[in-house]
């Protein structure tokens, strides 16, 4: 879709765009990196599990020459967003974050499910359990809503402009 990725064009191949991946190395690396692939995208891992290991997957991120920071599903990611963010607008990285309120801490931006229905969704799931029925028996569901939040206050900072459509279509932008 051009009009959210007007800066996507299949047919360039003039530049690799850099993003760094920001995971303790789970199961969604795999995935990441053949998805930015089909983008064009070439992506390399900066591996966290332990907030001690923040510096140094930040220098791998330096070295690599990122061009975009990409921040995984990790927990301990959420309460270090102040951190990851600051590190990401110091070094001029555009950063998507998984969390919503990562973007209050200063990240550019988040797509991600929304935790709040998922979580209602799951008291469903407990209270069916809680009245006799079986776990197995219930389906598996997948998210069904999802949130985009945007930081025009991080965008200015990193001299990016965030198009018009992009930011219709977002379910809240901190200005």
């Amino acid at each position: 879709d051009k009009d959210v990725y007007p800066w996507h064009n299949p047919e360039e191949q003039r530049v690799k765009v850099r993003v760094a991946f920001l995971d303790p190395n789970s199961g969604i690396v795999e995935f990441v990196r053949k998805a930015a692939a089909q983008l064009g995208l070439v992506t390399f891992l900066a591996e966290v599990d332990r907030a001690e290991q923040y510096e140094k997957a930040f220098a791998t991120i330096v070295r690599g020459q990122a061009d975009a920071l990409l921040v995984s599903l990790f927990g301990m990611h959420r309460e270090n967003a102040p951190r990851i963010a600051a590190f990401a607008i110091r070094n001029r990285l555009p950063a998507a974050f998984g969390f919503p309120e990562s973007v209050d801490a200063g990240g550019l931006f988040s797509y991600s499910i929304d935790f709040l229905d998922l979580n209602r969704r799951a008291a469903d799931y407990v209270d069916k359990i809680l009245r006799g029925a079986k776990p197995a028996d219930l389906p598996v569901e997948q998210p069904r809503e999802f949130q985009l939040v945007i930081n025009l206050k991080t965008a200015k900072a990193l001299g990016i402009t965030i198009p018009q459509g992009v930011l219709v279509r977002a379910d809240r932008v901190i200005e």
